[in-house]
């Protein structure tokens, strides 16, 4: 057992933008907090690298200096089908394109500098509870804590129980970093066959290039991820021109697999859930990060009074529970919608020569996917 301390206040399992923030305003709080995450940081992910301006107000109140960041605010969007056709609307609230390595990496750092435990390149291998205090088990060693918080992302570790998800459920997620000339203000959102791909500014004048498929369209294609692309999302004009006109930085891309967005919990196996860990948004919406941030102020304003002897346990659980479902179930619902509408050739179409006629009814379905200020 580890006699670093004796015990801690919450032990975080994940440290991607929901476990950082809220062990930075845990801390922020006094609480003595450990986190641990299974990469070495700083590191990629794959991720859209969109955030909605929601999330800047809260950013700063971490201790990030965001405006001294110059970072590029989006305000347009472009949405295209497969075939090519395109429309476009403005962005009422907007966002800002910042690269994960770079943004993990500050909230990383701010974690540390506030006094949290982080344990990084360190994998959890259990939680079992004893008594009043919960043992979480590592590659290293084993730690106590009152509470242990998981967030984990889309896809559960092995001691958690895994949900059963047919193959129509399951996707791919594909990241590139690219050098292209796609002016900073804009978000691009073009679909393919079964799937779709945003493309946006972020730091270091840099483009993220992210699309979304199913596992299914990659087995099509021997799991072989130069055959789709050339394949399918040529397809799409605008995909084929970013892919063969634009620098690619990797020399392969960063994938992950197995994702799903079914259905999710708060609680489970012990522990309390947030960020995709608690439910995942579909990222045709470009607001998964905002809703892990969110969830991480929701929850420590919940841990927080736990741990003042202000609210049992079973308040916190079921507090945060109803705040959860009031501030996400419906954005989560309608992008699940959207996600079924898009990435189809004729429903796309159809879909986008609707909405070019309709540019309020655009505009609302944008806003039905973000959330105000927090």
């Amino acid at each position: 057992m580890n006699n670093q301390s004796s015990k801690y206040d919450c032990a975080i399992i994940g440290g991607g933008l929901a476990g950082l923030t809220l062990s930075i305003q845990l801390a922020q709080n006094g609480h003595q907090v450990i986190l641990f995450e299974k990469n070495k940081y700083p590191f990629h992910k794959v991720c859209g690298e969109y955030i909605s301006l929601e999330s800047w107000d809260f950013l700063n109140s971490l201790g990030l200096p965001m405006a001294e960041l110059s970072l590029p605010i989006i305000n347009t969007i472009h949405v295209s089908a497969p075939n090519g056709f395109i429309i476009h609307s403005p962005l009422d609230l907007g966002g800002f394109g910042i690269s994960r390595f770079y943004l993990d990496n500050l909230l990383f750092k701010k974690a540390k500098e506030l006094g949290v435990t982080v344990l990084d390149n360190t994998k959890v291998l259990d939680v079992k509870q004893h008594g009043e205090l919960y043992v979480v088990s590592t590659n290293d060693d084993s730690y106590q804590s009152k509470l242990v918080c998981g967030s984990f992302g889309k896809i559960n570790p092995p001691f958690i129980a895994q949900q059963k998800v047919t193959e129509k459920g399951k996707y791919i997620g594909v990241k590139y970093h690219i050098k292209t000339d796609l002016p900073a203000h804009i978000i691009e959102l073009h679909n393919f066959k079964d799937g779709y791909c945003g493309i946006s500014k972020v730091d270091n004048d840099t483009n993220c290039l992210c699309y979304l498929t199913t596992s299914k369209n990659l087995r099509l294609h021997q799991n072989d991820i130069k055959r789709l692309e050339e394949n399918v999302l040529y397809e799409n004009p605008y995909l084929k021109k970013y892919f063969t006109e634009s620098t690619f930085l990797y020399e392969k891309p960063l994938v992950i697999s197995q994702i799903s967005f079914e259905k999710k919990h708060t609680y489970q196996h012990g522990i309390i859930m947030l960020g995709d860990s608690a439910g995942a948004i579909a990222p045709l919406c470009g607001n998964g990060m905002s809703i892990a941030m969110r969830s991480s102020k929701i929850l420590a304003k919940q841990i927080d009074s736990f741990l003042k002897n202000n609210i049992s346990k079973i308040e916190l659980i079921q507090n945060y529970t109803d705040e959860w479902n009031q501030n996400f179930s419906s954005r989560i619902k309608i992008a699940y919608y959207l996600q079924h509408l898009f990435g189809k050739k004729t429903t796309t179409y159809w879909s986008l020569k609707l909405l070019n006629y309709s540019p309020k009814l655009f505009k609302r379905i944008i806003s039905l996917t973000h959330g105000k200020k927090f």
